[in-house]
């Protein structure tokens, strides 16, 4: 029977053919809309995966067509020249990025720490890993501490022997980043168990100084670094400001880097509140805020984007003059590809570049267990690869001793902090020492903020493999050793309890802002999809449709 026209409205039809629709058809079409926006969202690429049968993507290099590096050296690493496939369950950049930050599944060790007290009154923390042969490392933690009292030690005190000739690699870490990250204790690991002395230099304010990639092309020839790797650097850091709070993914990490410089500044708040704006560092709400309200004032910037123009590594790209390997991911969500120095790569002989089309932020987990890193297996082939070869850099200028008899002194009995970790952060005990000037409390802590802010890069946990040839320790004019050993022996478990409880609140916060996040961005464009496939829908259930399908 046919319905009369003009007896129903369009808003009861409306009703009559929403009531028609399965529930369960509903419920299917508002998962696969759901499916469908995170897949996107998120940058999954296990389709694209197991339509290329799970053999990975190549990876592109980039290097000049004339370089001798790449001839003798690169052309020789395997793993440069194959194919990186990501864990299937972690087939998303930020997936990747993410599982490395909360979980990571470093290897288990413990650092042996070397402390230096310098003349401004800053702690300089080198964290090493002595090579070792077996499946398990027999490493016990001590520290050494160098002093210009006792100068007449013998070489046993000594971290390494002049005669020792074990390759030495210097790890750097990134922003906000120490020896204790996860991506710092994989290359550690993996390249004292190649059999070569590894030393994490630890960011100065956090326990340590920093050396990048920047400081490669600063140094030029006159650097004694043989060779050297950089991992997901941000290379240009006006590029990368854009970038990061571009939209709503990148504002999160902006979120997150901007919450560990906060947690950095809140260590150093007395000398921050004199030197800086700390008012505007504590309402900081991204990294630029940051800089600006903290980093410019301190290094005497003008303004951000001049501090970000200067501290680029990529203006210094063209000097470095050591053999350099350089890994990107395009799908990196912190460090965008589009600050990737394409061109300036493949001007310079010395560098060649490893670009692949997934990884994330330092992550590369490969194997169904993520139990790996590629940039870790790559990076450590190519510095065996080089110290084998011909084309290990020769330092050309003569340099100064890092730290002269006269600019170093230390306590000869600091308190320590043991972490389960195996890191020893020192802790000044207040004695003075007579025999070694010392500057006041406040003016050694100015130096030490003002020399770790204002040097800061945005590296933004960029890791920077560097290795060199082994060197003994600094002595004085008379050839005689500087450094007495000391071993450790009682831990405050009390601060060991607070700093793994705010360890674990931290983590905590950073899980319901993500989830938060996920939730308010989805739901605006699940209702527009929904809105869009009603649409449709309905049109089958038009009066035209009726009445076409009773006739």
């Amino acid at each position: 029977m046919a319905i009369p026209e003009g007896q129903i409205s369009a808003a009861e039809l409306l009703l009559m053919a929403a009531s028609m629709v399965q529930p369960s058809h509903y419920l299917m079409v508002v998962v696969l809309v759901v499916v469908v926006f995170l897949y996107k969202f998120l940058e999954f690429h296990i389709l694209g995966d197991f339509f290329r049968g799970f053999r990975g993507d190549p990876v592109s290099l980039i290097f000049d067509p004339g370089s001798k590096i790449y001839e003798d050296v690169v052309s020789k690493c395997r793993i440069i020249h194959g194919r990186y496939l990501a864990t299937p369950w972690l087939s998303s950049p930020h997936f990747q990025t993410s599982f490395l930050n909360f979980f990571g599944r470093p290897p288990h060790f413990i650092y042996r720490r070397q402390l230096f007290s310098v003349h401004d009154g800053g702690t300089i923390a080198l964290d090493w890993l002595f090579a070792f042969d077996g499946s398990e490392l027999q490493s016990v933690m001590f520290i050494i501490l160098l002093s210009e009292v006792g100068s007449g030690s013998s070489d046993d005190d000594a971290v390494i022997s002049k005669d020792d000739t074990t390759p030495i690699v210097v790890v750097v870490p990134g922003l906000t980043s120490d020896s204790a990250s996860a991506y710092i204790k994989h290359i550690a690991y993996n390249m004292a168990k190649r059999g070569w002395n590894v030393v994490v230099g630890n960011h100065r304010g956090l326990g340590g100084v920093s050396i990048t990639v920047k400081y490669l092309g600063e140094e030029g020839e006159s650097t004694p670094i043989s060779g050297a790797a950089s991992i997901c650097s941000p290379w240009d850091l006006v590029v990368c400001d854009r970038f990061i709070s571009r939209n709503l993914v990148q504002r999160l990490y902006d979120k997150a880097l901007t919450i560990g410089l906060k947690g950095y500044a809140q260590l150093h708040q007395p000398v921050l509140a004199r030197l800086a704006n700390w008012d505007g560092i504590r309402e900081s709400r991204s990294v630029r805020d940051f800089d600006h309200h903290a980093t410019r004032h301190v290094g005497k910037f003008e303004t951000v984007d001049t501090y970000y123009r200067r501290c680029s590594s990529v203006s210094y790209l063209g000097n470095v003059c050591v053999p350099l390997l350089c890994i990107s991911a395009l799908d990196d969500p912190v460090c965008t590809k589009e600050a990737i120095p394409w061109d300036e790569c493949r001007a310079n002989r010395n560098v060649v570049l490893a670009a692949t089309t997934h990884g994330g932020h330092l992550a590369y987990f490969e194997g169904i267990s993520a139990s790996s890193l590629w940039w870790v297996r790559a990076a450590d082939e190519f510095l065996a690869v080089l110290h084998s070869s011909p084309y290990l850099h020769v330092q050309k200028l003569h340099r100064q001793h890092f730290l002269s008899p006269r600019e170093t002194s230390i306590d000869k009995s600091p308190y320590v902090n043991i972490t389960e970790d195996g890191l020893v952060p020192a802790i000044k005990d207040g004695s003075d020492n007579e025999d070694i000037p010392h500057q006041s409390d406040e003016t050694a802590a100015q130096n030490e903020i003002a020399t770790a802010v204002s040097g800061r890069e945005h590296t933004v946990r960029t890791s920077t493999i560097l290795e060199t040839t082994p060197t003994s320790l600094p002595s004085d004019q008379n050839g005689e050793e500087e450094g007495n050993a000391q071993m450790s022996q009682d831990a405050p478990h009390g601060q060991v309890r607070s700093s793994l409880n705010q360890l674990a609140k931290q983590s905590k916060k950073s899980m319901w802002l993500l989830l938060y996040i996920a939730i308010m961005s989805s739901w605006p464009l699940v209702g527009s999809t929904l809105l869009f496939l009603f649409r449709n829908k309905l049109k089958v259930f038009s009066p035209g449709s009726m009445r076409r399908r009773q006739i």
